[in-house]
């Protein structure tokens, strides 16, 4: 058998002789109905097995793979029909009588659909009753005390699973009466539940409330009301005994136990009164003083309690769900000493004496407050914490012995300072050292693989504030860069092979790494002294040198283009005779000096210096006799960590040895992987900082109240009139968008049905009428009449902008749908807008018309646009380019500005250059109308000079002008002899007023003139500024604040440049962020607090969120934080799990119909638009395939399937020399190389098809290079007419099992796709048989017609004869032969070859061969491409 790394099945597990599937087979029916489950079958066959082999996750995985739980399908034929005739057995054999064990199974299935990411509750969504029993039978067994310790955390497992998934309204109903007011019952007196119901008004109605519910309820209703409020206090009292024992399953048990309390404690709707109970029980005293605490090896369990401490005291209301402020903190922790004061005061007088006369700061110390309570006997400090009104006895189910060790921790935890999570946060460093790097809590999320918790916070659907999710996200985040940053100092360390030199103590280098350089130690230059109130350096700055000499060019520039603040590592590496192959996990007690370097420091850059000590600048090498002088040295100056340089100065200065002496090599990070402290910054500043959430927002985000709360509709602000300009073509287009309404014109005798539209009485259309009265509902007949609603439009004659072609607005073409419309609509309006957009339904054609409409309605508001990739936001921004929105207002910020398409720059500075440059063109103009006026003097010299000439000599003109023309006795001939600027509009297309033209039409070219001038005079006003400002970076600071209306940034640079930008006092009133789902949800949150609050509040008023969850999610590498942290998820796909409002685009224009038919089982209501079903493209064959798209079986190469050099770095041989074949196939056909590209599901993959296109294709003219090769998850937003894919995997289905990456891979082709893949693989995967079903209907080798040429005459539904490919030698040796015969065909005929086709991809092979790699004189070993594509 084989079997997949990490411990998962391979292909082979899933043939005949597994003993699972022999099992599956025999027993699993294949039919709608199922078998009766047999009890020994489950006992004997399949839990005895597992419980044998200790659960383990491969057995597991094997079953789910089996489809053990879930129900058949009977409409696929072949291989897949045998793995889906197992699928109906363990749930549909379900019923109240089911044994134990066949409950377990189903609840161990469903854990291991949450850990795979696959859909976990769509099994039972249909029999809620049936799953009620199923649900009551686990929380039964959960506190069963005769099961096991492994399977009871099994079954904490599965709860934890169904509270993190409240979103489903299953699991709702069954998780919500657990965590009900009804808790309070096992408070440990009345006494402190009064207290508690005092504190809100609401709490005493709640629970009378549930009072009265339970006295109402029949006897069979009431057990079970008594089984909800008890079944927590019992599973915390079993947890507390639990706690004194040992042993690893009870260990295991206990950190599972604490992530589930955790959870629940996280998430406002669990926590509102759950918090209150745990706090009643002591149970962080508990926990602390526990055995298993105590434990010099329980770690983690440690951790995991410092986790549950900190959101036990998050500073919270529990009932109204307001954070706490700093002040109301403080307030709170002195009403509680002074109690304690009272109470030493009254009833302990002679012994606590000094306590209660004691200022609050002399007491709320632990160590100070102990010395005051020592005097006291055990009997009087149990009185006190009674009268104090904690609880002091126990249940004996507990095994809780309440003595003075108890009694002491309670009232000190309870009234010492704790230190607030922003103060916590505050002290974290944002660089790492070596200590950081390999704490035991990072290691721990390295070697994460499902078995155990982690102490570290999860992102779900709720958050107790702003302020909590920041203090997450900047954890997680900071552990993930962390963990990046030593996965590259290893990799680096290893490609550099450190060796023992001559020299005692002393390190060589037999490698080489282009990342890396050795150096002597740091000189530390300048160490400034510490600001007020510091105990650190305000900076030390040190100078390091760097022998470049050896280095090629490409490297060296490399290096000499850090930037400053970018980060770079100085280690001191020790000597690795042997070094250890490096994996994805450590040992337990992994340390750096495992990996081969004792100390790691980091440095910001400050300047990079030649070896003169000059600042470098971009200056070309001089040469010397025809050759050039090759730099030597390079100088850089850094900044070394402050804190870090403080502590190693202080041990410095207790004899320890000097940490910069040892430091021998300085490496660096690439750019792009390299700005985690500048983010990290930005997430620590907005989370010590009060930014808010937009108030109308602020529900919404946090995951409370209506989830409809942010539409439009429910908004006060929402517009009751909007000019939709171009949005509709014309009157019939208007009615079909806006299917359900009727359309009325406004009463007029003029109205015309011709476009632009202005919509009015739009503000309710879309909301809900008034809910009646509970007494008018009953009194209601039951009959609910239908609501007419009703939509005024008006219309009216577009302004005339002036005489030239290029003063004629640019006009939407796109026939807009309904649901499109819709999305414009909602918007436009203000809120929240969350558009879901498959593949090929017009995103990006909806987010231009919205801000082309925000633009000119609202001219005073400014948009900000965001999206995940330069390329996406180039996309977005190019279309901007192509809509009537003038140039001067559009800003591009960040690096991927050079990659527009577009003939102006939109850089800050290149939108400066253009002022000026437009500067000049204006200033000429104003000096041609002052020739046409006859006005003497230098007007045209500056923009202050055009303005003075504009009031004294043009607005005079124009109001004579006027004054004539207005008069009702002036003919059009008048008004023509009267107008002022004859002269000036000579150059127009003439004649200027037609000679048959009516007066009406002559005031109306008049009026055009006029604002063609008044935009003159109005760009002159707009770039004065530019004319006082001095530097440049006042110009483009100026431009950012002022003058740009749109803005287009990626969410990197947003989150490196935030505080940066809010400093200028940059303003905006509307998000719209494109690829929404694949942002990260702090980089989704970063953008809408670029600025300040004004007044308290941040003054969004849009904020529209463009994506689709179902295609790929943010890319995560640590399964630890994709997978338990939940750190992939985006805004987009909480705020959609949430229910908020979406609008789901269904029209695609895409792809051919056919093709879209592989992913649109993902989208149930995805129709096709009119183009792909009667354009030519589409409706013709593809000249050379017998298909337009099919599924190729590849069989191993020369005996090998998949291959992995390094870890997770997978390749396939056969299916890259495929792939090659197919495209040299098209290319001979006559297929341009622009409209093909080879995508791929791996890293590795890719690097491989690059490989054997240089040496097949790149450099012969009858090929060239596709226009990319590249990976699924890299080609998101983009398409192409054809795709070649590669699946690369032969022993399982690897990431790809993510439905999200196979719709991704499926929908990039227009007009064809040829998958390369090992059908045996994919196959047996359930959740792919959709797509794959529909593949594999057609030959699984690849059929080939012959006789025709790109483009071709055959149509898709013509039949032709085919040649069946069989291997990829026999495609190869086809493809041979073709090109053999034509370049015969050439040199017969006297031609020569064509020009090789450039494309993307031949641009970056020609930019990597220029620049060269490695080292002079030296065989460089290239860099592998770390991507982090393809990730497991």
């Amino acid at each position: 058998m084989f079997s997949g790394e990490d411990g998962r099945p391979g292909a082979g597990e899933f043939d005949g002789e597994n003993p699972w599937t022999q099992l599956a087979s025999q027993h699993w029916p294949g039919g709608r109905k199922s078998k009766k489950v047999k009890t020994e079958v489950i006992k004997n066959e399949i839990w005895d097995v597992l419980e044998q082999e200790g659960f383990q996750f491969r057995s597991l995985l094997i079953l789910e793979s089996l489809q053990l739980l879930d129900r058949s399908v009977q409409s696929i034929e072949g291989p897949i029909m045998f793995m889906l005739k197992l699928s109906s057995y363990l749930w549909p054999g379900y019923s109240d009588s089911a044994t134990n064990h066949h409950v377990l199974l189903i609840a161990l299935i469903m854990t291991v659909k949450n850990r795979e990411n696959l859909p976990v509750w769509d099994t039972f969504s249909d029999d809620g009753e049936r799953f009620s029993s199923f649900f009551r039978r686990i929380l039964s067994m959960s506190i069963d005390n005769s099961l096991a310790m492994s399977i009871r955390t099994q079954i904490l497992s599965f709860l934890i699973c169904a509270f993190q998934s409240l979103d489903n309204g299953l699991i709702r109903k069954e998780c919500a009466p657990l965590v009900s007011i009804s808790l309070w019952q096992n408070l440990s007196s009345e006494a402190s539940r009064e207290r508690k119901l005092e504190q809100h008004p609401q709490l005493k109605k709640a629970w009378r409330a549930a009072a009265k519910r339970y006295d109402a309820a029949n006897e069979e209703t009431q057990a079970k009301l008594r089984f909800d409020r008890a079944w927590l206090y019992t599973l915390l009292l079993d947890f507390l005994s639990r706690l004194q024992e040992s042993g690893t399953e009870a260990l295991v048990y206990c950190e599972r136990f604490l992530e589930f309390l955790t959870d629940l404690e996280s998430q406002l709707p669990t926590r509102r009164y759950v918090n209150t109970l745990i706090k009643d029980l002591n149970l962080l005293a508990l926990v602390r003083l526990s055995p298993i605490f105590k434990g010099g090896e329980n770690g983690l369990f440690r951790d995991l309690s410092v986790l549950f401490r900190h959101f036990v005291n998050f500073p919270i209301d529990d009932h109204t769900g307001i954070q706490y402020t700093q002040t109301q903190s403080s307030e709170e922790h002195s009403a509680s000493l002074a109690e304690l004061q009272r109470t030493s005061l009254k009833c302990f007088k002679e012994k606590l004496t000094i306590l209660a006369l004691s200022n609050y700061a002399a007491i709320d110390k632990r160590e100070e407050l102990e010395a005051h309570l020592d005097p006291l006997s055990d009997g009087e400090l149990a009185s006190l914490a009674g009268l104090l009104g904690f609880r002091i006895k126990y249940p004996p189910a507990s095994k809780v012995e309440v003595g003075r060790e108890l009694l002491l921790e309670i009232v000190l935890s309870a009234h010492e300072r704790q230190r607030t999570f922003r103060e916590v946060l505050r002290d974290l460093s944002l660089l790492p050292t070596e200590a950081t790097l390999y704490e035991p809590s990072l290691l721990r999320n390295e070697r994460y693989d499902g078995s155990r918790s982690l102490a570290i916070p999860k992102l779900n659907l709720q958050y107790l504030s702003a302020a909590d999710f920041l203090w997450r996200s900047f954890i997680l985040y900071r552990c993930e860069s962390f963990f990046e940053i030593r996965k590259d100092m290893e990799e680096t360390v290893k490609r550099l092979q450190p060796q023992e030199a001559q020299l005692p103590n002393s390190v060589r280098f037999r490698g080489f790494s282009r990342m890396a350089i050795p150096v002597s130690k740091p000189a530390v230059i300048e160490v400034a002294p510490p600001k007020v109130g510091q105990d650190k350096p305000a900076f030390v700055r040190a100078e390091i040198g760097l022998d470049v000499s050896r280095l090629a060019d490409s490297v060296r520039r490399e290096w000499e283009s850090l930037r400053q603040d970018d980060v770079v590592y100085l280690l001191a590496v020790n000597p690795t005779d042997s070094p250890r192959n490096l994996t994805n996990g450590h040992a337990v007690h992994a340390d750096s000096r495992d990996f081969g370097f004792r100390l790691l420091r980091a440095a910001e850059v400050e300047q990079v210096l030649d070896e003169d000590g000059r600042v470098l600048r971009d200056t070309v090498d001089g040469e010397v006799n025809g050759y050039k002088r090759r730099p030597r040295l390079r100088r850089l100056l850094v900044k070394l960590d402050s804190t870090t340089y403080r502590v190693d100065n202080a041990r410095k200065g207790q004899g320890e040895p000097d940490v910069y002496e040892s430091i021998n090599l300085i490496v660096r990070r690439r750019g792009r992987e390299n700005n985690f402290k500048k983010i990290l910054e930005t997430i620590k500043s907005l989370a010590l900082s009060d930014i808010p959430v937009p108030e109308w927002l602020q529900e919404v985000f946090l995951g409370y109240g209506d989830p409809t709360g942010a539409n439009y509709t429910k908004l006060s602000n929402r517009l009751n009139e909007l000019d939709f300009r171009d949005t509709f073509l014309d009157w019939e287009h208007l009615v079909e968008s806006l299917p359900g309404r009727v359309v009325q014109p406004v009463a007029s005798d003029e109205f015309s049905t011709q476009p632009p539209y202005r919509l009015h009485d739009i503000a309710n259309i879309d909301s809900e009428p008034p809910r009646p009265s509970k007494k008018r509902r009953r009194d209601d007949d039951g009959v609910s009449q239908p609501v007419q609603k009703s939509i005024k439009v008006s219309t009216y004659q577009p302004p005339n902008n002036g005489p030239y072609p290029t003063d004629a607005p640019k006009i939407n073409r796109v026939r807009f749908t309904p649901a499109q419309v819709e999305a414009i609509m909602s918007g436009t309006q203000p809120g929240l807008t969350v558009i879901v957009g498959p593949p090929g339904t017009g995103k990006t054609d909806i987010a231009t018309q919205i801000i082309n409409n925000i633009y000119h309605d609202f001219p005073s508001q400014r948009t900000l646009l965001i999206a995940h990739s330069n390329q996406a936001l180039n996309q977005l921004f190019q279309k901007i380019t192509n809509v009537d929105i003038d140039e001067r207002h559009l800003l591009r910020l960040g690096h991927g500005e050079e990659d527009l398409e577009t003939d102006v720059s939109y850089s800050k500075h290149g939108r400066v250059e253009s002022f000026l440059d437009n500067r000049g063109h204006y200033l000429a103009e104003v000096d041609r109308l002052a020739a046409d006026l006859g006005a003497p003097g230098a007007h045209g010299n500056s923009c202050e000079t055009a303005g003075y000439f504009k009031s004294v000599y043009v607005v005079p003109a124009w109001t004579k002008f006027w004054d004539s023309a207005k008069s009702v006795s002036a003919s059009a001939t008048d008004i023509i002899m009267s107008f002022p600027f004859h002269q000036y509009f000579s150059n127009a297309p003439q004649p200027l007023f037609p000679q048959d033209a009516s007066k009406e039409q002559v005031l109306d070219t008049a009026r055009g003139c006029q604002r063609h001038i008044e935009r003159i005079f109005t760009e002159l006003e707009d770039i004065r500024p530019f004319e006082i400002l001095r530097t440049s970076r006042d110009k483009a600071n100026y431009l950012l604040i002022k003058e740009a209306r749109i803005i287009a940034m990626t969410s990197t640079h947003a989150a490196i440049r935030r505080q940066e930008i809010a400093d200028l006092g940059f303003h905006y009133d509307n998000v719209i962020m494109e690829e929404a789902a694949q942002i990260t949800e702090i980089e989704n949150f970063i953008p809408l607090a670029l600025q300040n609050p004004k007044d308290g509040q941040l003054p969004l008023q849009r904020v529209v969120l463009c994506g689709d969850h179902l295609q790929n999610s943010p890319i995560v590498q640590n399964l630890a934080f994709r997978q338990f942290a939940n750190l992939e998820q985006s805004l987009f796909l909480r705020f959609v799990r949430l229910g908020v409002p979406t609008i789901t685009l269904d029209h695609q224009g895409r792809a051919r119909p056919s093709i879209a038919e592989l992913y649109k089982w993902r989208y149930q209501a995805l129709k096709n638009l009119p183009n792909v079903l009667t354009e030519s493209e589409y409706l013709r064959a593809n000249a050379g395939f017998r298909y337009e798209y099919q599924f190729v079986n590849v069989s191993d190469y020369k005996g090998t399937g998949e291959s992995q050099p390094t870890p997770h770095y997978f390749q396939n041989l056969g299916e890259a020399e495929y792939a090659v074949a197919i495209y040299q196939f098209m290319r001979l056909l006559g297929y341009p190389a622009s409209k093909i590209s080879i995508l791929t599901t791996y890293a590795g993959q890719r690097a491989l098809i690059r490989d054997v296109l240089g040496h097949r294709c790149a450099k012969n003219r009858l090929f060239g290079l596709p226009r990319i090769v590249t990976t699924v998850d890299k080609y998101q937003g983009e398409q192409n007419d054809y795709i070649i894919l590669s699946l690369v995997r032969t022993t399982r289905v690897g990431y790809l099992r993510d439905i999200r990456r196979l719709t991704v891979a499926l929908s990039r082709a227009r007009l064809g796709l040829y998958i390369l893949g090992r059908r045996a693989v994919f196959e047996t995967c359930y959740e792919l048989r959709e797509a794959f079903a529909k593949l594999f209907q057609r030959p699984n080798q690849l059929l080939l017609t012959t006789g025709e040429m790109f483009p071709t005459a055959r149509l898709l539904e013509d039949e032709a004869e085919a040649v069946e490919m069989v291997g990829v030698e026999h495609l190869g040796q086809y493809v041979y032969e073709m090109t053999k015969a034509k370049i015969e065909s050439f040199e017969l005929g006297g031609k020569p070859l064509p020009a090789i086709e450039e494309t993307p991809e031949m641009r970056r092979v020609d930019e990597e061969e220029e620049e060269g790699k490695g080292m002079v004189g030296d065989v460089a070993e290239e860099e592998e491409d770390r991507d982090i594509d393809g990730v497991e």
